[in-house]
């Protein structure tokens, strides 16, 4: 019995990198290339997780304190109102 099931799927732009695989021979068929191209992304997804997993990891083993919300909300706030004057969209 298959363990999977046909799907149908709108590429838009992404249908014409489909197709060249498919022109060059790298693959023999559409439903190859989406295989590949998710192995790729939980490859991906798997080494973001990671990298993400140590930094908070190295947060909370950093023996400085912590910063309030407000310090830190304080710093986002001015950071924002600095990019709108510059771009000339002041608040």
């Amino acid at each position: 019995m298959r363990s999977s099931k046909p799907i149908t799927v709108t590429l838009g732009n992404q249908q014409r990198g489909v197709d060249a695989r498919l022109e060059s021979g790298a693959y023999e068929s559409a439903s190859e290339v989406l295989r590949a191209a998710l192995r790729a992304l939980d490859r991906e997804e798997k080494v973001i997780n990671q990298i993400m997993r140590a930094k908070i990891q190295e947060a909370l083993d950093d023996p400085r304190p912590g910063r309030g919300a407000d310090e830190v909300f304080g710093r986002i706030e001015r950071i924002h109102a600095e990019r709108m004057k510059a771009a000339g969209r002041e608040l």
